[in-house]
C-alpha cells in the first residue's frame, strides 16, 4: 500500500444524497447571506472542520484550481482533496477558482482574482475557516436576500473588510465562512455597514 493511498479517509458517507445537501446549503447561504446553515453527517479531515471539508467535497472537481493556505496543508489533506475532488492545486493565489484560507489569512484578499466589471463571475471564491462564527465586532449586513438588515459578529480584523470593499461591486471576492459544522454566505453584492461606516 502507498503512502498516499494510507491517508486516505472517507469522504461522503452517501455520496449523492449529502452532496446534494450540501449544495442547498451552500446555495442558501448565499441567497440568504448571514444566515447560519449547518451540515450534517460530514467528518472533519485533519485540520479542515466538518463545514469546511463538505464544501470542498461538493464545490471542488478537475477544473476548480486550489490555493491551499499554508496553516492547512497537509499531506494528509492534499491527498483526500486528490482522491475525492481531483482538484488541482496552484501556488499562485490569483491562479486560483477557489482559496481555502484560515483566519491568519484573511488580510490577504488583494491576491486573489476578483473578477472584472465585464465578468464578476470569474472571481475567485473564498472558504474562510473560522474558530467561530461570532465573538467579533458588530457588523450589519444589508443587499439581496436579507430583509431590512442582519446584525453579525464576526471575529475578523478590520483590513478584512476594508480589503473587501477595495474592488468595487460588481467586481470582488465570494466567501463562505465556515466553524466546525456551520457556515455562512457573504456574496460581492452584501453591503456590511460597521460602526457607522459603511465597508462595501
Amino acid at each position: 500500500m502507498s503512502t498516499q493511498t494510507s491517508m486516505l479517509q472517507p469522504g461522503l458517507g452517501e455520496p449523492v444524497q449529502a452532496a446534494q445537501q450540501i449544495f442547498r446549503h451552500a446555495l442558501n447561504a448565499l441567497a440568504e447571506p448571514g444566515l447560519v446553515q449547518v451540515f450534517s453527517d460530514v467528518p472533519a479531515l485533519d485540520r479542515l472542520a466538518p463545514a469546511s471539508y463538505g464544501l470542498c467535497l461538493c464545490l471542488l472537481d478537475s477544473d476548480t484550481p486550489l490555493w491551499l493556505s499554508p496553516a492547512l496543508d497537509t499531506p494528509v489533506l492534499r491527498a483526500n482533496l486528490a482522491f475525492h475532488c481531483a482538484c488541482p492545486m496552484v501556488a499562485a493565489p490569483e491562479a486560483a477558482a477557489f482559496a481555502l484560507l484560515t483566519a491568519a489569512e484573511a488580510t490577504a484578499l488583494p491576491a486573489f482574482d476578483p473578477g472584472t466589471d465585464r465578468d464578476p463571475d470569474q472571481s475567485c471564491t473564498v472558504i474562510l475557516q473560522l474558530e467561530q462564527l461570532d465573538g467579533g465586532p458588530p457588523t450589519t449586513w444589508q443587499g439581496p436576500g436579507i430583509p431590512d438588515t442582519r446584525s453579525l459578529r464576526l471575529p475578523l480584523a478590520d483590513a478584512f473588510w476594508t480589503q473587501r470593499a477595495a474592488h468595487g461591486f460588481p467586481k470582488g471576492l465570494d466567501f463562505f465562512l465556515t466553524a466546525g459544522d456551520s457556515v455562512l454566505g457573504l456574496p460581492r453584492s452584501t453591503r456590511v455597514m460597521r460602526a457607522l461606516q459603511e465597508v462595501n
